[in-house]
């Protein structure tokens, strides 16, 4: 990770539909969800949702997968995790880990 990662990641973040679509699928887990049922759930259009998709994919911050004739979409984990330690690395003068972000890969089964 680097700053100008971090910048793309948290622009891609810095608008209400995707951080919304981000947090939907956070609460998802490793699960994830089908493209559709994340229109309908905050009741945004599909057009609108695919192109906010395609920012976040390519901000790195999400993972598709084709299920049937279904796109699943899920947040990957491990490029979060590593999104909010780097946010934090330099905190608490120079030590991190008092705010280290869990690396318990169990905790979204």
């Amino acid at each position: 990770m680097n700053d100008d990662d971090a910048v793309s990641q948290l622009s891609a973040l810095a608008q209400a539909t995707r951080f919304g679509v981000f947090r939907l699928l956070m609460r998802q887990g490793k699960k994830g969800m089908a493209a559709g049922d994340i229109a309908k759930e905050l009741a945004v259009p599909q057009n609108t949702l695919s192109a906010h998709l395609t920012i976040l994919f390519n901000a790195n911050l999400i993972n598709s997968k084709r299920h049937g004739r279904s796109m699943i979409y899920s947040v990957d984990l491990d490029r979060t995790r590593d999104l909010m330690s780097y946010l934090v690395n330099d905190c608490c003068d120079g030590h991190p880990e008092i705010c280290s972000i869990s690396a318990d890969s169990t905790a979204c089964a």
